[in-house]
């Protein structure tokens, strides 16, 4: 079933008239946006902070802390498919990589796929940046899927869960996986041919009467990509939401890609973090805001970050940000001329002097 924006923002309209403050009006001002893109700068490249091994190549940071350490989910990728992994650092500078966390398995529809990202981890903008358990337990989505090879389609959304997450160890994979793929009947138009990665925030106001709340992107055959929702009331059991996705770019050209959100709570605004490519020439990070978490306004300023340096000179994307001790850490993905690496910037200079990191 698939909860209608029509039928929401009629209640929003009702709830209005009744002097109910909880459906925000649906544009946020110029300023206001200027606003969020200073406090997101990180206009320091410090450089590539995770490579694979080998042949590997890594993709898709997310960032979290657990007692004394961070801890980064990525992903790696080779001619096979994709795998989650797991880093630790003591400063956000420094990565060490402990192994894996979702590896390739016997059979399955995920056997060959499982790109993984971090579920419920506290938005706040300078906030603990813990994952916030449910049922006991720790959550990441992921994108999984059945054949091999560099994202090749159909590619679903899937969860899985652990007692700890700072153990390098397979997650447990839900047995109700996948919880949102293509063939499922109220599937939107806009992701009918592959669904991409996904973040879930925990919504304690609820303000779309659910605790959970799903972004990740969707793909048409053409290969133009948009984000959408979905929400669920236990994180096993998911609700399309809307009839069409809430972000997109490129609609003249129907070609491009939205995609990668990140969530987080900034002040009385909700902030998107995302990456945009090919309605606008290479890949770069952007961001959209929101009051309400389904009504989002793009910001059409300059880009958070893209190419610029050797290392991300074709592709400077794929957003995790966060801010801890008054300093900004943008990690993203970047491709250049060394492969596809993750890399950092930051809004002050942390750079070793004459080193260049």
């Amino acid at each position: 079933m698939r909860t209608s924006l029509s039928i929401v923002a009629a209640l929003c309209a009702l709830a209005h008239n009744a002097g109910s403050a909880r459906c925000a009006d649906t544009g946020i001002p110029r300023e206001r946006m200027q606003q969020v893109y200073e406090a997101a700068q990180t206009p320091y490249k410090y450089g590539i902070v995770v490579r694979g091994e080998g042949n590997q190549a890594v993709d898709s940071p997310s960032v979290f802390r657990h007692g004394a350490h961070w801890y980064m989910v990525y992903i790696c990728m080779n001619d096979v498919g994709y795998e989650t992994h797991l880093a630790r650092s003591d400063d956000l500078l420094q990565w060490q990589p402990l192994g894996k966390i979702l590896p390739f398995r016997a059979g399955g529809w995920d056997q060959w796929q499982a790109a993984g990202g971090i579920a419920l981890c506290d938005p706040a903008w300078e906030g603990s940046h813990q994952l916030q358990p449910y049922d006991g337990k720790y959550w990441l989505s992921y994108v999984g899927g059945a054949l091999q090879g560099y994202e090749t389609d159909p590619l679903s959304i899937g969860l899985a869960w652990t007692l700890d997450p700072t153990v390098p160890e397979p997650w447990t994979r839900l047995d109700d996986n996948p919880v949102l793929a293509r063939d499922q009947p109220d599937v939107r138009p806009f992701e009918k041919e592959t669904l991409y990665r996904s973040q879930i925030i925990h919504d304690p106001d609820q303000l779309l009467g659910y605790p959970f709340v799903m972004y990740y992107n969707g793909k048409i055959k053409s290969g133009y990509e948009k984000i959408g929702m979905a929400v669920s009331r236990d994180m096993v059991h998911w609700t399309r939401y809307g009839d069409d996705a809430v972000v997109a770019n490129g609609e003249g050209k129907q070609y491009g890609i939205s995609g990668d959100p990140q969530i987080v709570r900034m002040g009385d605004l909700w902030v998107m973090f995302y990456f945009g490519a090919f309605w606008k020439p290479n890949a770069f990070d952007t961001f959209a805001c929101s009051r309400d978490l389904v009504h989002w306004t793009k910001w059409e300023g300059p880009h958070l970050i893209e190419p610029s340096e050797p290392w991300d000179e074709t592709y400077a994307h794929k957003p995790w940000l966060l801010k801890h001790n008054g300093i900004v850490y943008h990690y993203y993905c970047a491709v250049g001329s060394q492969g596809r690496v993750i890399a950092l910037a930051t809004s002050q200079d942390l750079r070793a002097p004459n080193t260049g990191n």
